[in-house]
């Protein structure tokens, strides 16, 4: 399955129809299909495009030109996205919140051949263009900003007005790459490479069964348009962030409109549910309690019209049940996915609140080629074991990382025979089929010899009825090596204290898994994709620990 011919086989049939709104800009299908197939050809002419097949290729290499994406949400970055396939180029995504420094790792470590960039960035991009001579094309989008037109750069308006609207006869294949480049808590930046075929089964839209053709899954959204089931779709992260871009592509895939609100440079949960209200959305995208924390407020404050909704997916950090249960209450009949899983193995695990049954946010259903391997990472655990193991995705996964061969070899192995995906979560099996989740290894605290998971001791602190967000951290101690921390907000007119939230987590978990210290904060900040800011956690609690 390629992405490209994919939407171009979609766009036939649903000309017409809206294919992207963003504000108050609306792009019909036949409208995203020339601007991208213009991109496509201006990327050509300065000599983007593939250079060598996958078959020539190990796991962790690249033969096709890579485009950087450094924009906020808008209609350009995904119309880069598919101007770049259909030239058989790769492009992937740069963090916006990036400094000088950071930006030039990067886009040195990815190769990057061309820029597409908002405006507001051009001042940045100018102080390190010298560091970055291997970009031969920058092209410069209008944010609103009034940036002048950096020296060298392409209006993209323009450029796309003087490039052709003619299809490309690239005879793209499934085997074109998608890459993600993911940071954080795994360390340094660093592109994952997926096949197109294995990333549209793993996480763009893991609905269509793997038999299916592409002209059977065009069939498919044409007899949903005839039966007047073509809806809108939301995908309020950051297409920076893999799952904004997949979620966004998966709306198109299924023939919907993908709805882009007015407000991406900052979170803003009345700006979301307006658009959802204006828009009819039907199906919306979230990372966790960062994003339903907010959004629960605003419920809270105002009435919306969204009878439209009919569901929510959450992924890449924790819902806490709380707030699943007070979708559920503003939004009735509301089907609630919880996904676990990663830039490197997409889809791992899920389970469904629905009807009014709250669904644990730490026990997942495993899904097609998931398993818990045991912690030498040489043999899968059975649904009686008791020893904590990795979740690990054979299957569709991605290649590896690109231009790193030992971390490919590391989280790829090779166990009884076939390949996994081993992105670096901790679980304990919990029956046939079924998984508990206790985190992510790198940010596991080792206190007196014991390993603690954070998101373990966040989930327990989170079903305390009146809190809101809670994050989990290790702070150095001369005692224990690292002792465990909780930096917790509670809803409007909670009177919980520091001592309630031990007593409750002690109850429930190990004595050595309390926190030494609970601090109650206004608000607890995550990062811009909604997932837990562990850096600025450890820096609050050594800072309330002094004072």
């Amino acid at each position: 399955m390629n992405l490209a011919q994919l939407h171009e086989a979609l766009a036939q049939p649903l000309a017409q129809r809206d294919c992207i709104v963003y504000g108050d800009k609306r792009f019909s299908w036949e409208q995203v299909t020339d601007r991208s197939r213009r991109l496509a050809q201006l990327l050509r002419q300065h000599g983007l495009g593939l250079h060598r097949e996958r078959k020539h290729l190990q796991n962790w290499e690249s033969g096709q030109s890579h485009v950087a994406l450094y924009m906020y949400n808008c209609n350009e970055y995904m119309e880069s996205v598919l101007g770049a396939y259909k030239c058989r180029s790769v492009p992937f995504n740069v963090n916006y919140r990036y400094q000088e420094d950071e930006l030039v790792y990067l886009l040195q470590n990815a190769d990057a051949r061309a820029m597409v960039f908002h405006g507001r960035f051009a001042p940045l991009l100018e102080n390190i263009r010298a560091r970055l001579p291997q970009i031969g094309l920058w092209l410069q989008v209008d944010d609103g900003s009034d940036t002048p037109l950096m020296e060298g750069a392409f209006e993209y308006e323009q450029a796309l007005a003087d490039s052709s609207p003619e299809p490309m006869d690239t005879n793209a294949s499934s085997d074109d790459l998608f890459m993600i480049y993911t940071g954080g808590t795994t360390g340094m930046p660093k592109g994952v490479l997926w096949r197109q075929q294995d990333i549209f089964h793993a996480l763009i839209a893991p609905l269509y069964s793997e038999d299916m053709s592409l002209q059977d899954i065009v069939d498919t959204v044409l007899r949903r348009r005839d039966r007047d089931r073509l809806g809108s779709g939301m995908a309020p992260p950051p297409f920076m962030h893999a799952s904004g871009c997949c979620v966004a592509l998966g709306i198109w895939f299924m023939g919907y409109t993908l709805v882009i609100q007015s407000q991406t440079d900052k979170f803003d949960a009345d700006d979301i549910l307006s658009t959802m209200e204006r828009e009819k959305v039907s199906s919306i995208a979230i990372v966790g309690d960062g994003f339903g924390n907010p959004l629960n407020q605003q419920l809270q404050q105002k009435q919306y019209e969204l009878s439209a909704m009919r569901l929510i997916s959450t992924g890449g950090a924790m819902l806490s049940e709380r707030n699943k249960r007070l979708f559920q209450e503003h939004m009735p009949g509301l089907i609630i996915f919880d996904v676990l899983g990663s830039s490197e193995t997409g889809q791992q695990g899920m389970n469904i609140s629905q009807s009014g049954e709250i669904a644990s946010s730490v026990d997942f259903t495993m899904v097609a080629g998931s398993a818990v391997v045991n912690a030498a990472r040489d043999g899968l655990l059975d649904e009686n074991s008791n020893e904590t193991g990795w979740v690990a995705q054979s299957g569709h996964v991605a290649l590896g990382y690109y231009k790193d061969a030992e971390k490919t070899a590391l989280s790829f192995p090779t166990i009884c025979g076939t390949r996994y995906s081993i992105p670096g979560d901790r679980a304990e099996m919990n029956g046939a089929g079924q998984f508990r989740l206790l985190g992510r290894e790198s940010v596991t605290i080792n206190t007196g010899g014991e390993k603690v998971f954070a998101e373990e001791v966040e989930a327990v602190i989170k079903k305390i009825s009146g809190v809101k967000d809670a994050q989990v951290i290790g702070v150095a101690s001369e005692r224990w090596g690292q002792e465990v921390n909780a930096l917790v907000s509670l809803a409007d007119g909670q009177q919980i204290t520091a001592q309630d939230i031990k007593d409750h987590t002690r109850r429930i978990l190990a004595d050595y898994k309390t926190p030494k210290r609970v601090f109650i904060l206004e608000e607890i900040q995550r990062t811009v994709t909604g997932k837990p800011n562990y850096e600025w956690a450890r820096e609050i609690a050594q800072k309330e620990a002094t004072t």
